[in-house]
């Protein structure tokens, strides 16, 4: 039986909404799609008019949407952002060596400035390095604390006023999930936030917290936007893939699991900051690069001083996967644009 779409009732619906459910028409799925995003924008004051945004790119569908999308909505809604792109090359051959290829494509296409860091030039190893020494296991905490370092790095260098990261539902949804089982009880408060550190020099905002990664790869698809698909080669026992996998399950059965998951977040409530119960570090600045950090040195640089002496092995089995003890993204930048 041959549906008309449930949003203009004329035209034939070829799209069924994970979402929400609705059966809609291309032209409706992208209105609505790209509608849903502005509201997010607007409603949680992402950007500032005259702003610098790096939008993080990586290759991938998420960061390929959310450049064109931004670049769309910049121009429908006259936003007045200057947009560029920022890439890190993590050094990992066959996976990001290949995904800078979308990137350099996405460049052409939106016609936005990039600007690619490397881990070679910043930390003097590469990712493929790292892993030659201290194997598969647990790799990812290397590569989250000296990713989000770059990033900022690279955005001091565009002269950005915020980052937006291509971060969707599922991710944020994933992330409470994992706070949860780690008891992470300071990053648990603030995980669902559309933007992080809002009162910092370098802010990062997340458009696409409440979109669905299934819609953005309906959308990238449909557009046909160019990105790579393939997952990176060190991830698959990254302690994040088994709260991902419990999440789909959800999903299989209650769609709206995802949103479920963020709102319930939202609607905590904790110890004001400061207080004995949410007692954090002292914030510093790392004696050697100036980044943002609670001790003498910041963790990229105890993780890089540990991969040059030889006890890498040591430190990362010490390591709980993916969490970093170190002071909150929402606080960095500070220390770097000081220092630069």
């Amino acid at each position: 039986m041959v549906r008309n779409c449930s949003a203009c009732g004329t035209q034939r619906a070829s799209v069924k909404r994970p979402k929400t459910g609705a059966a809609v028409c291309k032209e409706c799925f992208y209105q609505q799609f790209e509608t849903e995003i502005h509201d997010t924008i607007t409603s949680h004051s992402l950007f500032n008019r005259g702003d610098r945004v790096a939008i993080g790119a990586s290759g991938g569908k998420d960061s390929t949407v959310l450049a064109y999308v931004l670049s769309l909505l910049n121009k429908r809604h006259d936003y007045g952002l200057d947009l560029f792109l920022l890439s890190v090359d993590e050094g990992i051959t066959g996976y990001r060596d290949d995904s800078l290829e979308a990137v350099h494509k996405n460049k052409v296409e939106y016609d936005l400035p990039l600007l690619v860091v490397d881990y070679r030039t910043l930390y003097g190893w590469t990712m493929d390095e790292i892993v030659s020494v201290i194997g598969k296991k647990s790799n990812c905490t290397f590569c989250g604390v000296f990713r989000r370092q770059a990033l900022d790095r690279g955005a001091v260098q565009l002269k950005a006023d915020k980052v937006a990261t291509g971060h969707n539902a599922d991710d944020m949804a994933e992330t409470v999930l994992l706070n949860f089982l780690r008891g992470d009880f300071p990053r648990l408060s603030r995980c669902v936030d559309a933007v992080t550190g809002r009162d910092s020099a370098l802010p990062r905002v997340k458009p696409f917290k409440y979109t669905y990664e299934k819609e953005i790869v309906m959308y990238a698809y449909f557009k046909k936007l160019h990105y790579f698909a393939t997952e990176c080669i060190y991830s698959p026992n990254a302690y994040r893939g088994y709260a991902r996998q419990f999440l789909k399950d959800l999903e299989a059965v209650r769609p709206s699991a995802i949103l479920d998951v963020i709102r319930s977040a939202e609607q905590l409530t904790f110890p004001p900051p400061g207080s004995k119960d949410t007692a954090m570090p002292v914030q510093k600045t790392c004696e050697r690069c100036g980044y943002i950090t609670s001790q003498r040195l910041c963790k990229a640089c105890v993780l890089t001083d540990s991969l040059n002496n030889g006890t890498a092995a040591d430190v990362n089995r010490k390591s709980r996967p993916g969490r970093v003890k170190n002071q909150s993204e929402a606080q960095v930048g500070h220390a770097v644009k000081a220092k630069e």
